[in-house]
């Protein structure tokens, strides 16, 4: 019924990568076992990588301590500037030549990102997933090698969109799969410890929302798409809505609903592209279906103005996904049936409110 989620965009120094088994790896600090594990992951398929729990945990366990090496002077890198640019393949040697830890950056996140969408696709239960692969089988803890994802977000400078992009993707694909909604769905071979996934996924959440506080395309290129995986996630929607986020969601939409704001792809206008619209409305739309169980979100509801920024979006969205979800949000607003206010003395909040 729904789009599908957006694949990762091509790191733009892509090209580079097939140079990457010449760079010199004195400075991320791998042993020759770790270095072997890499030159194997390779030169072989994905699947065949993880087919193995043993060889998937140990190669995630190299992606992410390339990364955390790696990404020490990120902001600063050559290869952080590559925001728009396509790398030409006579550049890519001069590249790791001049920046070799940013080229091994946008590597090690291509690689994990690939590892995360292949363990994504097992069936539930599976003896190798996520769940077996990132966190730990004595405890069911999470595993603290995630570390260096967060520290990307947190890029000084100017950051780097790739990066800062990938990593908060990858991050809400394995919190998720530690949230209890979805350890009871997917039915994991040992227990998970979901408490050790509410901090991070808090911090993430934080992140994505101070991104939304700018009101510019390239902050939403940033964080729509891991907006939307993070709305699919009971515990993740209560985190944002409890964070302000229907507020910095309706800014948003209300700048989207002129049609003279809307492009079709991405751009240099300054303005939001109709999927990341699109994927903001669908985060709005999941968050309606809180609206019966708590005061608080529909208090928030309430005062964003989000209403009109929705009925805006039906006379100025060209696309047919933006319409569908746009109506289906209004639909559960005007059908909200709790008939409860937010607090004593306050205000009723439920469906005529809405209409």
């Amino acid at each position: 019924m729904f789009s599908p989620p957006q694949p990762l965009e091509p790191s733009p120094v892509t090209r580079a990568f097939p140079y990457v088994k010449d760079c010199r790896l004195d400075h991320l600090r791998l042993s020759s076992i770790e270095q072997e594990i890499l030159k194997k992951a390779d030169e072989n398929p994905i699947d065949y990588t993880l087919a193995n729990q043993k060889d998937a945990t140990d190669y995630v366990h190299v992606l992410l301590k390339v990364l955390g090496e790696a990404s020490i002077r990120l902001e600063s890198s050559k290869v952080s500037q590559f925001i728009d640019k396509e790398l030409l393949e006579e550049d890519a040697l001069e590249l790791i030549r001049a920046d070799p830890m940013g080229v091994m950056s946008h590597y090690s996140l291509t690689c994990l990102h690939d590892v995360i969408i292949s363990l994504q696709d097992k069936k539930p239960g599976s003896s190798i997933s996520l769940t077996t692969t990132f966190f730990q089988p004595f405890d069911g803890c999470l595993i603290d090698d995630y570390r260096p994802l967060m520290r990307v977000l947190h890029l000084g400078g100017n950051g780097d969109s790739f990066a800062q992009r990938t990593a908060s993707l990858c991050l809400a694909h394995i919190l998720l799969a530690g949230c209890p909604s979805q350890v009871h769905r997917q039915k994991p071979l040992f227990w998970i410890n979901s408490a050790t996934t509410e901090e991070p996924l808090h911090g993430l959440v934080s992140w994505l929302i101070s991104q939304l506080h700018s009101s510019s395309a390239a902050s939403l290129r940033l964080v729509t798409t891991t907006l939307s995986l993070l709305a699919t996630s009971p515990e993740a929607r209560d985190i944002f809505h409890r964070c302000g986020g229907i507020h910095h969601i309706a800014k948003h939409l209300k700048i989207g609903s002129s049609s003279a704001n809307l492009t079709p792809r991405r751009s240099s206008s300054g303005f939001a592209t109709m999927q990341q619209i699109y994927e903001l409305c669908f985060c709005l739309w999941t968050l309606t279906y809180e609206l019966n169980s708590s005061p608080t979100i529909r208090d928030h509801f309430s005062r964003s103005g989000i209403v009109a920024a929705l009925v805006g979006l039906l006379g100025s969205a060209p696309r047919e996904k933006i319409i569908r979800v746009t109506i289906l949000a209004l639909r559960n607003l005007a059908s909200c049936s709790a008939n409860a206010a937010p607090g004593n003395g306050q205000r009723v909040i439920d469906g005529p409110f809405f209409s």
